[in-house]
Order: C-alpha cells, then sequence, then structure tokens
C-alpha cells in the first residue's frame, strides 16, 4: 500500500506531491553518485510548503506522507509509481513516528511560542542522519504567535541544504503573509462522504452502516467520522447537542442548555487530564529525583519545573475545553444547514438524518432568514471564543439568539 493511500479523496495533491517526491528522490540520487546535475529549481520539489484546508481535509495525514515519500529507500521506487511505498524502512519509520530525520510537531495548547520555535530551527540546521532530508511538519502553524512566525520566517528565508518545512493551517489567512509567500500551497478540499465511509471499512473495519452514518454526519471530517463510529460517548454528546434547537423557546431552558454544554466541555477537559496529569507528574518528579509516593517532598530548587508542568496541563485543559465546545458548535451549525436546506426546498441528503422530525419541525415553524441569523449565531460563538470570551458567556449568547432566532 503506497504512502497515498490514506489521502482520502486528494487524488489531485496526491499526483501533485509524488512528482514532487520524484524529483525529490532524482536529487539525492543526483547529489550522492555526481551523476549528473544535483538541481531543485525549476522541479516539482521545494524547501516550504503550506497544506491547507478545511477542518477534516488531512492537511496532517498528506504532510506526513509526503515526508515518507521524501524518506523512501525502497529499492525499485523508480519501478513503482514512484517513492513513497509505504512499507520501506524510510516510510514505515515517518508514518509511526520514530523517523530520526522527521519531526512531526503538534501541541495540545492554545499557541506555539517562540521558545519552542526556536528549538525547530535549531533542529532544521541539522544534517540529515539517514543521508536524504531533514523534514520538519508543523501541524498547527496556525497557532504560531506573531514571534514565533518570525523566528520561522528566518529558517524559511534561508533554508539548510535538504531540509524541509511542511506546515498546516486552515487557510493561507492563518499564517503570516511573509511566510505564506514563501511556502508552495498545497489546498485540499474537504473528502467526499462516500469516500470516508469506505475508508472507514477499509482502514478501521467499522461496519458499513455505522461508517455511513458518521461519515454523513461529520460531512467528510475523516478523524470526527472515526471518532463518531467508535465511540458512544461521542455519539451521546452529538445527540445532546442536536438536541438543544427544540429547547430554545424558553429562556430557562435555553440557559440551563447552555450550560449543559459548558458542563460537557468541562468533562472532556477533565477526562483528558485525568488521562494524562497523573503520569506526566509522576514522571517529572522521578526525573527530578523525588522519592515515590505522591506526598513525598521534591528536592531543592525544582520547584520551578513543576510549576512550568502545572501551567502547561492548565492550558492543555482550556485547549480541550475549547476544542469540545467547537466541536458541538460545528454539529448544530450542520443541523441549521439542514433547516436551510428544507426551507428552501433541497433534495439534498440530511446530514442529521437521525433527527429528522426535528429538522422538519424547526424548518416548518421559522422562515429562511431566520435560520441565517441562527447560523450567524452560532458562528459568532465561535468568534467570541477565538477571542478568549468567558466560554458561558459567549454560550449564553448564542443560546439567547438562538430563541429569538
Amino acid at each position: 500500500m503506497a504512502v497515498w493511500d490514506d489521502l482520502v479523496g486528494q487524488e489531485r495533491a496526491a499526483a501533485q506531491l509524488g512528482a514532487a517526491a520524484a524529483d525529490a528522490d532524482a536529487f539525492v540520487t543526483a547529489e550522492s553518485t555526481r551523476a549528473g546535475s544535483a538541481e531543485l529549481s525549476g522541479s516539482s520539489m521545494t524547501h516550504a510548503w503550506l497544506f491547507t484546508g478545511p477542518p477534516g481535509s488531512g492537511g496532517p495525514s498528506a504532510a506526513r506522507a509526503f515526508a515518507a515519500a521524501l524518506q523512501c529507500v525502497s529499492p525499485d521506487r523508480a519501478l513503482r509509481s514512484g517513492p513513497g511505498c509505504g512499507f520501506c524502512d524510510g516510510c514505515h519509520t515517518t508514518l509511526v513516528g520514530t523517523h530520526a530525520d522527521v519531526e512531526i510537531v503538534r501541541t495540545d495548547l492554545l499557541s506555539i511560542g517562540v521558545k519552542e520555535t526556536r528549538d525547530l530551527v535549531r533542529r532544521a540546521q541539522m544534517s540529515p542522519a539517514g543521508g536524504r532530508w531533514q523534514v520538519i511538519v508543523l501541524e498547527d502553524a496556525d497557532r504560531l504567535t506573531e514571534g514565533a512566525g518570525n523566528v520561522l520566517l528566518k529558517a524559511i528565508e534561508e533554508p539548510a541544504p535538504r531540509t524541509v518545512w511542511l506546515l498546516c493551517a486552515p487557510s493561507t489567512e492563518d499564517v503570516l503573509p511573509t511566510i505564506r509567500s514563501r511556502c508552495r500551497n498545497l489546498a485540499l478540499r474537504t473528502p467526499p462522504v462516500e469516500a470516508v465511509a469506505a475508508s472507514l471499512v477499509r482502514r478501521d473495519g467499522i461496519e458499513e452502516g455505522m461508517a455511513s452514518y458518521a461519515a454523513r454526519a461529520t460531512q467528510g471530517h475523516i478523524e470526527r467520522a472515526r471518532r463518531l463510529a467508535t465511540d458512544e460517548r461521542a455519539r451521546a454528546r452529538r445527540a445532546a447537542v442536536l438536541k438543544l434547537p427544540d429547547r430554545v423557546g424558553d429562556v430557562g431552558q435555553a440557559l440551563k442548555a447552555a450550560q449543559e454544554l459548558i458542563d460537557a466541555a468541562g468533562a472532556d477537559a477533565k477526562e483528558v487530564a485525568e488521562e494524562l496529569d497523573a503520569s506526566e507528574t509522576e514522571a517529572l518528579r522521578a526525573a527530578l529525583g523525588a522519592a515515590e509516593g505522591k506526598g513525598s517532598r521534591m528536592p531543592r530548587g525544582t520547584a520551578g519545573a513543576m510549576k512550568e508542568l502545572q501551567d502547561r496541563q492548565k492550558r492543555r485543559a482550556t485547549r480541550t475545553q475549547r476544542d469540545s465546545l467547537d466541536l458541538a458548535l460545528t454539529d448544530l451549525t450542520s443541523f441549521y444547514r439542514d433547516v436551510l436546506a428544507r426551507q428552501l426546498g433541497s433534495d439534498v441528503a440530511l446530514a442529521n438524518d437521525e433527527v429528522r422530525d426535528v429538522v422538519e419541525r424547526v424548518a416548518g415553524s421559522s422562515r429562511p432568514e431566520q435560520t441565517l441569523r441562527r447560523i450567524e449565531a452560532v458562528l459568532g460563538c465561535r468568534d467570541m471564543l477565538d477571542r478568549n470570551v468567558a466560554p458561558l458567556l459567549a454560550v449564553e449568547s448564542m443560546a439567547m439568539a438562538l430563541r429569538a432566532g
């Protein structure tokens, strides 16, 4: 199986990346054998890429597949469709995250700062240990602070030999103009629902009916579809969100529903914390030389390190809560889009077919302009959360706007 097989519904992007990987392979071969001219200019390959696309389009997956193709060492890669066999040591270690020359960077915090970016830039200056490429995959380039973006810009402007930067962001507007102007943009699309369902059946062994439901409900967002198909709690949370439009007719119920959304997001954050915080804390205590046991005293001079970890864990909890709320708001937006489709007489398949009766009832009791205002209210809530408005205040404001219509 080639590395491109996991790029669901991205045939054009896979072809473009495959051509670039082939040119990169020819460059490495020419340099290592000194046979012919080793030159990248004018080829399909470049040292900095920006993968953009709507949530669920698979930017990080495409970047990792490209990184694997760049590290492919299959002896018959020239006889196949090009580098990226998926089986050789270079492909396999890249895809599982253990390749010495591939750094995969993702964050569970709200932003990526200057310190972390400087560490990446220093890493990028090193020569590849395996003799092919030093690849940095930055999955959350949109979370770079302005200062971090300026640090990264310097490295992209003056790239080290054999270093490739692969940045991922929702859109070109989410990165500094100076950075996007120095990257080759690869725009991805939302995968077709049918392609996502087929992938869930093929790759994850999910039953066809469940795969179709999850793909339709998430409208082609493959990671969300996988979670929805495999996690009963995710399905229960989605069902609770889709009941909200039926509850906003009364002020008290609207505010209660808002509080329940916040509570559910907080429960998600607590669940993540329980899984990670205790193990991280114990691992750091052991590394700093503390005696075994939760109540044991820490050695002198280690309080700062423990405080830094606690601060990081708090920021991660905030990010988890925001992500959970954003997921709920995405589901709510899809509900009102279904309502609008019915009001306009469209026969398009409903994303939320399991609550068809509620969609039909809301569509029949309101006008299209009211539905548009409700969609704007949900999008406005997401915008408020992005601007760090208190989550409960933002969600309560949205619930009241949904009630008013």
